[in-house]
């Protein structure tokens, strides 16, 4: 009965490769001292690889700011905050939902980036079948992302400095005014896109706020998103301080937080089934080389803006590291 219930969890999942034959299969499913049954032997036979492509490592990219509940900065961002440890649950929960669509649909491995400054995932809350990862050394980018992964999603992100009924958007930080690679306006998704896109990895499933959404469908159109809260106070900032612009977007309406968590467990399903049926779908995001980020900086404790410039012949990644 062993190899029959492993044979029902085989059938339920999506492979890539999968086994060629009633052996190879039986192999790795495991061999427990006794040869399957006939029936199983023909049910194995009938498992066609070609249909069931496997979906197998995905990388789970994570914020605070575009997390539903999470209202300001000075009492929800940083670990002096008075609400700082109910931010962290309110995101690992909002992670656990897609976990729960990603592992149920497909995707055996997942490891999931704490890319929040302070760090904001609560390990002990996390869903056991994730590995979190947090520590980058030297150079912060890619977040430990590789060409080992076969997909990336984000969870409770932002949209990019700058962004209208946007709620508590920065890029990397409150004195960025905006940042360009090869003209193309991006924040902190789109250093992630572009970065996946040399590694190979296409990205699936983004939640967050509303304005990062829509940053999202701009700038990768296929990716499924889910939006958790919106925006509700105008303009750029553009003219602001870096002091004046941490406390500039803090208006928003929020669903609550199980609701959002319904939610992305939802539109992170459809993103994994649209997956496993349609690849090609999902495009990787690329522009010619070379490379130049221009980064314009707002005045900030005492320093004034100014605007930076770093250039690299032929990787993106390579230029995220000469940026440190």
């Amino acid at each position: 009965m062993a190899f029959e219930k492993r044979l029902k969890h085989l059938k339920s999942c999506v492979y890539i490769g999968g086994p060629r034959s009633v052996v190879a299969a039986f192999l790795a499913l495991g061999h427990d001292g006794a040869w399957p049954s006939s029936t199983a032997q023909n049910q194995l036979a009938r498992i066609n690889p070609r249909r069931h492509p496997r979906c197998v490592k995905l990388f789970i990219m994570t914020d605070l700011e575009g997390v539903a509940g999470v209202i300001n900065g000075a009492d929800w961002l940083y670990p002096t905050g008075r609400y700082y440890e109910t931010a962290k649950r309110f995101l690992t929960n909002e992670i656990n939902a897609a976990i729960r669509a990603f592992t149920d649909h497909g995707f055996d491995e997942i490891v999931v980036a704490d890319g929040h400054g302070a760090g904001a995932v609560n390990i002990e809350l996390l869903d056991r079948r994730a590995k979190l990862i947090r520590g980058w050394g030297p150079v912060v980018r890619p977040f430990g992302l590789d060409r080992s992964f076969h997909a990336m999603a984000y969870v409770g992100q932002h949209a990019k400095a700058g962004t209208p009924f946007s709620h508590l958007t920065h890029t990397g930080w409150w004195d960025v005014r905006d940042q360009r690679l090869n003209g193309v306006s991006i924040g902190e998704y789109g250093e992630g896109a572009f970065g996946a896109g040399e590694l190979g990895v296409p990205l699936i499933f983004a939640s967050g706020e509303l304005a990062f959404t829509k940053e999202v469908a701009a700038l990768t159109p296929w990716v499924v998103t889910a939006s958790v809260l919106e925006g509700t106070i105008g303009g750029s900032g553009d003219e602001l301080s870096g002091e004046e612009y941490e406390r500039f977007h803090e208006g928003a309406l929020h669903l609550h937080p199980e609701a959002a968590n319904d939610l992305i467990e939802i539109r992170a399903r459809e993103s994994v089934q649209l997956f496993a049926k349609d690849r090609q779908r999902f495009k990787l995001l690329k522009l010619d080389p070379p490379y130049r980020l221009e980064c314009d900086t707002r005045s900030y404790r005492g320093k004034a803006g100014a605007t930076s410039v770093k250039e690299h012949p032929d990787s993106i990644l390579g230029l995220w590291k000469c940026q440190q």
